[in-house]
């Protein structure tokens, strides 16, 4: 009967419980699950924190709280590292290049450059040339008046002292003239050799002075010809460069846009020959005119010179021939 029960028992037993049994197994115990919890309700409408706010609505943290920390390079921008100091040299030039009289000066070509020397050179001896002449520009008929009076008193060395006092052409060459009668009539040469002698001397000094008041007037004749002709020659070869632009550029821009360098290179040197050769051609004819009224000034102060001389040559001779009548 005990047998029986335990073979009834070993068949009703699972074959996994007795494997185990026989290898020394043990199963766990199942876990009682816990039933869930309801949840609250603020938890669910409550929002992940974000380092550095407080949980109210998206508000910045109290100063207190710790901040990320903030990466430090060691790098200078960008703007930084250029200089701060203005632009540099050739940025300046390379602005003034193409502005103002510079940009034009380089776009009329290589036929500028010759012309504003002519131009500075023509200013050059106007200046120097108004100064001197104005200098020289004095009232010589009082001189003229005072010296014929002398002469007639017989006081020859007074009048040479008062042309050497004065300056200008007239006075000068009163000088000459009466310096060269003061010495012949000392060597005691008779009064036609000392007339003579007198009107060679004003003669020689007078194209002296001529000399000296038209100097570097030959400059400005030259310039008032040669800038207009540097201006046409400009012009010329504005318009070849410009011809040969627009065979260079044909069907790849307008020919009026490829023609436009040539033509401004051509009207500039054109302008600027004009504007140099104007006030020197105007400058050497006003120059002329006073050297003229100069040259005449002399030439009538020479011949009463000589009217003077001769009549008091002839006093003396007279005065000669009746000491020796008596």
């Amino acid at each position: 009967m005990t047998h029986l029960i335990l073979a009834l028992a070993l068949l009703t037993q699972d074959p996994l419980d007795t494997l185990d049994a026989k290898q020394g197994i043990k199963k766990a115990a199942p876990t009682a699950t816990a039933p869930a919890q309801p949840t609250p309700p603020d938890a669910k409408s409550a929002k992940p924190s974000i380092p550095g706010f407080s949980d109210a609505a998206g508000q910045p943290a109290p100063e207190g709280d710790a901040k990320p920390a903030e990466a430090k390079s060691d790098e200078k921008p960008a703007e930084e590292t250029v200089s701060d100091s203005g632009i540099g040299f050739w940025d300046w030039f390379d602005k003034v290049s193409h502005t103002g009289a510079m940009g034009l000066m380089i776009r009329g070509g290589i036929f500028m450059w010759p012309i504003l020397a002519c131009g500075i050179l023509a200013a050059g001896v106007i200046i120097e040339r108004y100064r001197t002449l104005k200098m020289l520009t004095t009232d010589a008929s009082g001189l003229r008046q005072q010296v014929t009076e002398l002469l007639h008193d017989d006081k020859v060395e007074e009048a040479l002292a008062k042309c050497d006092s004065e300056q200008g052409p007239v006075a000068a060459i009163l000088s000459a003239g009466l310096r060269k009668f003061v010495v012949l009539r000392r060597l005691g040469y008779d009064s036609g050799k000392v007339e003579e002698q007198v009107i060679k001397a004003m003669d020689d000094y007078g194209v002296h002075i001529v000399a000296a008041l038209e100097k570097h007037l030959t400059i400005l004749a030259t310039v008032s010809s040669v800038a207009p002709m540097l201006g046409f020659l400009g012009t010329v070869s504005g318009m070849v460069n410009g011809f040969d632009h627009i065979v260079a550029t044909l069907g790849e821009q307008n020919i009026v846009k490829a023609a436009a360098d040539g033509i401004a290179e051509a009207l500039l040197t054109t302008a600027l020959g004009l504007i140099v050769g104007i006030p020197a051609f105007t400058g050497y004819n006003y120059f002329t005119g006073i050297i003229n009224q100069f040259v005449l000034e002399v030439e009538e102060t020479a011949t009463e010179l000589i009217e003077t001389v001769t009549l008091q040559l002839a006093i003396e001779a007279r005065q000669s021939e009746d000491a020796g009548q008596s």
